[in-house]
């Protein structure tokens, strides 16, 4: 998995060929931990359908919010800059993630 910064963001996802999963988490945010090794084995099943990133919203607020993300734990698929679905906090679990993932395959 690809950790995303400010100064990379736009490179690897807003302007990425293809499909893009951002899992956006934060320090202290225990679903977000809890999730994390879900997502991790997501990335190596699917990895060769679509790239997999994290971003920590803790050192990157602006971001986040710019990409309405407001709470936690966020997982969304990009597609050529837009944010095309997503799973938010109480809806986010290993099943929906995995779900959502396979939709986009």
């Amino acid at each position: 998995m690809l950790d995303l910064t400010k100064e990379n963001f736009e490179a690897e996802v807003l302007k990425a060929e293809g499909k893009v999963f951002v899992d956006f988490y934060g320090d202290g945010c225990v679903p977000c931990a809890a999730l994390m090794p879900y997502v991790h084995e997501y990335s190596e099943k699917y990895g060769d359908k679509m790239k997999f990133c994290s971003l920590n919203t803790t050192k990157a607020r602006r971001l986040a919010i710019s990409q309405k993300v407001l709470g936690l734990p966020v997982m969304a698929i990009y597609e050529n800059g837009q944010m095309i679905d997503s799973v938010v906090k109480d809806d986010a679990t290993a099943e929906s993630i995995e779900a959502m993932i396979l939709k986009h395959c």
